[in-house]
């Protein structure tokens, strides 16, 4: 997958045509985005390995703040905003490809319990690349993660945020080639 080219080539948009059309690519982030169009987009950055890279560069070199209100802008898992249809497209889709919109009621319950433990330990939000994950194997990752230190759970959602940033951008790559 990391060989098809992103549609429309990142190294061919100027600068506000890329972020409105990367800009969603981290959780509503649209710095990330603008940072790495100001470094230079060249033809390395058209395919999602390329741009999913330039973009992970940039989150690496920001400060502990900005990675942490990186952290904070996701949504809880099965939490208020994707019970009350307030999720980004991406991150709903998401969400319902790992059947988290077919809870149980006391599966919502275990999730609810389960996002503020570890909002009161961490004081962010899970963060967790549910695709290909059902709502079963994200529990079990939540009740692990929450014997973590806060420094170890920073660098997990980290990584976890930019394996979800990789994995739109391959999803949009895939979308561009069955057009």
């Amino acid at each position: 997958m990391s060989a098809a080219l992103l549609s429309p080539r990142p190294s061919q948009l100027d600068r506000d045509a890329f972020i409105a059309r990367y800009g969603d690519i981290y959780e509503h982030s649209p710095w990330i985005a603008a940072q790495a169009w100001e470094l230079g987009l060249e033809a390395a950055q058209d395919t999602p390995a390329g741009l999913a890279e330039r973009l992970r560069e940039q989150v690496d070199a920001a400060s502990a703040n900005a990675q942490l209100a990186l952290i904070r802008a996701h949504p809880d898992l099965a939490g208020k905003a994707a019970i009350g249809g307030k999720l980004t497209d991406d991150s709903r889709s998401e969400q319902a490809g790992a059947g988290l919109d077919q809870c149980t009621p006391a599966e919502f319950a275990r999730f609810e319990q389960l996002n503020r433990a570890y909002r009161d330990r961490f004081d962010f939000p899970f963060v967790i690349a549910v695709r290909g994950l059902d709502r079963h194997a994200i529990l079990a990752a939540f009740e692990t993660r929450l014997n973590h230190t806060r420094k170890q759970e920073r660098r997990t959602a980290i990584a976890q945020i930019h394996r979800i940033a990789r994995l739109r951008l391959e999803q949009r790559a895939a979308e561009s080639l069955n057009r």
